[in-house]
């Protein structure tokens, strides 16, 4: 599932495209799409705004509408497995998979899902819908002391309050498991437990991370995510942990385990990060 830098780098790859466009039309080949809302009401909802503003919070592309140069609601987008938002200029073909399209006053904007598993949803105050995420983990909420006072009031496993979007929004497996790798964290280690220094290397891991990643537009190891002008991201060649199973460690040369943690898929090196007392067996793949 596409996570915060490839969102990130979605949203201002199509930023130009369609940023300041008027919506003349709709079409809707997957109606699911939508998220609930029947066609007549999305259509009814969206043709005739001007696409003001087009940036990202957590995993959602938003989009900000005005009618009349005044707010609109928005268009909140969620990639999920196999999403993509792509830009067609006038009289282009329509892309394969498209699931929803914004006819706008040129060009046109297209979702395509192969799973059919994404969102395309309309929300008259979109602020309202996201109220349950949590700090963005590049914005100035997001300190070192918010992240250590966050984990020491809980007492849950780390890998798995980092993918809760109420406390950080916007990481996914792969960048938690890469930041955890990269502060000497192991993912069962209960937050309550991590010294004030620990939490400080984890928050700068996190930090220096996603901005790598954004910088190389995130990561394709899989044939379905691609940025919005059809190229692959580049981050998974500075993989560490992540899907790296039964390899070397890339730091001290252990063999890189796999486990489940939280239901979740998870790499980490033995020895750069420690196990925690009484999780000898929790969490290791059968």
């Amino acid at each position: 599932m596409p996570e915060l830098p490839e969102v990130e780098t979605t949203a201002r790859l199509v930023r130009p495209g369609v940023e300041g466009r008027r919506v003349r039309a709709v079409e809707v080949e997957w109606l699911r799409t939508l998220g609930g809302s029947s066609e007549p009401a999305f259509r009814a909802a969206v043709v005739g705004t001007r696409i003001a503003a087009v940036h990202r919070r957590a995993k959602f592309v938003c989009l900000d509408l005005e009618r009349r140069g005044c707010p609109a609601g928005g268009l909140l987008v969620h990639l999920r497995m196999t999403g993509r938002l792509v830009v067609t200029a006038p009289r282009e073909p329509v892309p394969e998979w498209r699931k929803v399209s914004l006819q706008l006053d040129r060009g046109a904007l297209h979702f395509l899902d192969v799973r059919k598993f994404g969102r395309f949803t309309f929300h008259a105050d979109p602020e309202a819908a996201l109220a349950h995420l949590g700090p963005e983990p590049l914005g100035p909420e997001f300190t070192e002391e918010a992240l250590w006072a966050g984990l020491r009031s809980r007492r849950r496993a780390l890998k798995p309050l980092l993918l809760d979007q109420s406390f950080v929004a916007g990481l996914g497996n792969i960048y938690v498991d890469e930041a955890l790798h990269r502060a000497g964290l192991h993912p069962l280690r209960s937050s309550a437990s991590v010294r004030r220094a620990s939490a400080e290397a984890l928050h700068q891991a996190i930090r220096s991370i996603l901005a790598a990643a954004i910088e190389r537009e995130g990561s394709s190891f899989d044939t379905f995510y691609r940025t919005p002008e059809g190229k692959p991201g580049e981050y998974q060649h500075l993989f560490q942990v992540y899907g790296r199973g039964g390899q070397p460690c890339r730091t001290c040369g252990s063999t890189i385990q796999r486990l489940v943690v939280g239901q979740r898929g998870t790499h980490v090196c033995p020895r750069c990060q420690p196990r925690p007392r009484g999780a000898a067996l929790a969490g290791r793949r059968p």
